[in-house]
Order: C-alpha cells, then structure tokens, then sequence
C-alpha cells in the first residue's frame, strides 16, 4: 500500500527519530514492537503517567477483589532501549514535526520523524447537567481507589446515623450507563456491599441500594440481546441491582439524579461511565475527524500530516478484516494496532509499501459480579 505518511530518512548515518504519545495499550506496545523492529531508531514514549493502567480491571479495584498494583505496568519496565517521559504534552507542531511538553519542573520539546498518537479518549463530564461536578468517572487507578474509598466512607457515616432518611441516601449507589464499565462497576460495588454487611451492622436496618440507569433496552449494548437480558436477570437476583432500561439522566445535583420519565433517586453517590470525547491534543490537529477520532488512512498514517500516525482509542482505524469498518476502541485491538504500526514505520524506513491493519477478534466478556461472567467468543 503506498503511504503518504513522510519522506523516508535516507542518511544511513541518522537515526530516526520516532516520538510516541501515549502510554496505554496502543503506545507501549508499538513501542516495545518499535525496540524489535528498528534497532537503529531513537525512541521516546510520552505519557502523562510512568505506567500502563489495564483499565478493564478498575472495577475489580473498586470493589477491593483487585489490588491496585495488579492492575498497573512500570513503562520503563516494559521497554528497554526507548526513553520514558513522565509528562503532559502541551502541543504539536506538524509543520516543524515538533512536540512541546512540560513535566512539574520545566518544559521542553522533541523533534520527530515519526510521531505516533495513542494518547487515547478523555471522559465527557458535561454531557448532563451536573455531570462534571456531582458524578465520579472510572478512567484511572485514582478514580477507582477515589470510588473505593467513597463507598467505605458512606458506609461509615451510615453506621453512625440514626436518620433513616439519610442513612437510605448514604446507602443508595447510582451507576450512569449499562455497558462493561457499568455493569462491571455496579456488579463489584454490590459484591462489596454484601461483604461489608457483617461489619456495619447498625446500618442495615436500611438496605444498601445500587441502580444502574441505562438509555438502551438491554444491558451490555456491545453484546447479544439475550446476554444482556441474561446479565440484567442474574445482577437482579443474586446482587439485588436495580436495572432501570430506556432511561436517561436529565440532571445531576448533590443528592441524586433526575430522569427522564420524571421520576427521581436520590443517592449519596453517582459513579459515570458513559460519555468519552476526543483528546484535546486530536482536537487541535489540522485533519479530519470521525466522531472525535482522528481518521487515518488503511496503514494508520493520518492524511495530510506527513509523519503522523495513529493508533487506539484516538484513531479510527478501518479494519481490512471487517470491510474496511472503523475498529471498536478496546484493549483487544489496541494490543494489536501498536505491533502492526510498528511494522509498518519499519517498512517505510526501509521504502517498501506499508500494509493494511486487519483483526478479527477473539469475543468479549463482561464480569457481572458474584464471580459470575457473560461472554461471547468468536469461532465457537
């Protein structure tokens, strides 16, 4: 496939110079492929945090079933010859194929030959009113550990309580959206609730209460209706989770959220899930978008910017093993972008043709909570 993505550096006695942003699943591995691939290269991996987080266990974490430190990977641990920097990124000049950046001391910047962008989404926290300022996200270790933390303190106040009205509030758990992260998140608070029953035993003369509120008509969009009917049945029963189908939040304020059949909960704490919006850096760059993602060309080169790759959740990636369609933004494809990408600048280093990306999943699963899982898997 020819590449447009920048001129082959042709000075054999240069390095060339590959900057990548993002330490997620897209960046580390195209870095770790990139060490395999091009010895010669000079290679630097941007993030703003010295780990890899594996995000499909932060609900585990909230619900203590997970350490925090299982569920992280050192950078430096994971790459051997390319250079970790611990900092936000502040710009990107694509005409002088400069990155800017800064850290907690002092700013500086890097000259590329090939950049690669897997920095990945941010949460949308204004989708709702009062979403920014009365919900809590699950993106990082922190907002987990954050979570973990509220749902013990609730517990602790309620203990203490002799309202019965404010021990139910401190007591009631809303979670904002039914896809993984929803159930995942509801099914881990409930397990937790269970657990903590023994401990905290003033406070259950009023009943622990978890609500998911979910705008579809099945839970688990991303998997077959008859699993997330299934999911719905078994967080019900055994995990005494309140599924609330086709509806939406109209507003969040500190004692609950209102929704739109005008019906209201009143809760001590909302948990989001929904909502993701393009990094900030993608939406300052010269090209085009697809739903906030950077639109890429077949061998993940960005149109237009020469030298310009990317990757994860930031990009849509058409999938040559799925009719060209954007690929979904999940680990599972992220793992395997980065190794292809790397192929494909070591390709262009060498001036061959670069190749199209193609993956065909292995499935998907959700943990629902009381050790249980849902799952769809591919090929069987």
């Amino acid at each position: 496939m020819p590449d447009a993505s920048s001129t082959p550096i042709t000075d054999p006695d240069r390095r060339p110079r590959i900057v990548i942003i993002g330490g997620g699943f897209a960046g580390a591995t195209a870095a770790k492929a990139l060490e395999r691939r091009l010895r010669s290269a000079e290679i630097h991996l941007l993030s703003a945090e010295n780990h890899l987080t594996y995000n499909p266990l932060l609900p585990e974490v909230v619900g203590a079933s997970v350490l925090p430190g299982h569920v992280v990977a050192p950078l430096r641990q994971m790459v051997r010859r390319a250079k970790v920097h611990q900092v936000q990124v502040t710009g990107i000049d694509t005409e002088a194929r400069r990155v800017h950046f800064r850290n907690s001391s002092e700013g500086g910047h890097l000259d590329y030959d090939h950049l690669v962008l897997a920095c990945g989404s941010r949460a949308n926290l204004h989708m709702i009113p009062g979403m920014a300022e009365h919900t809590l996200p699950l993106k990082t270790v922190g907002d987990a550990l954050y979570l973990r933390n509220r749902v013990i303190a609730r517990l602790e106040d309620a203990e203490l309580t002799e309202n019965p009205t404010l021990r139910r509030w401190l007591k009631t758990f809303v979670v904002i959206g039914g896809g993984f992260s929803g159930v995942e998140v509801a099914g881990e608070i409930s397990d937790f609730l269970t657990e903590s029953r023994r401990w905290y035993r003033h406070s259950q003369l009023e009943p622990a209460r978890v609500v998911i509120v979910h705008g579809g008509p099945h839970l688990l969009p991303e998997l077959p209706e008859r699993l997330g009917r299934f999911t719905e049945r078994k967080l019900s029963r055994h995990g005494g989770v309140e599924v609330r189908l086709g509806t939406r939040s109209e507003a969040i304020d500190a004692q609950g959220v209102t929704l739109n059949k005008g019906s209201r909960i009143d809760a001590g704490t909302v948990v989001s899930t929904i909502g993701t919006t393009a990094n900030r850096l993608i939406d300052a760059l010269p090209a085009d978008k697809e739903r906030g993602r950077l639109r890429v060309e077949a061998d993940m080169s960005v149109p237009g910017l020469p030298g310009v790759w990317a990757i994860g959740d930031c990009a849509a990636v058409p999938n040559s093993r799925a009719d060209g369609a954007p690929c979904p933004p999940t680990a599972q494809f992220a793992l395997r972008q980065g190794p292809q990408l790397a192929a494909n600048i070591a390709r262009h280093e060498r001036d061959e043709p670069t190749r199209a990306f193609g993956y065909q999943p292995k499935g998907l699963m959700s943990a629902i909570g009381h050790n249980r899982a849902v799952a769809r898997v591919y090929g069987i």
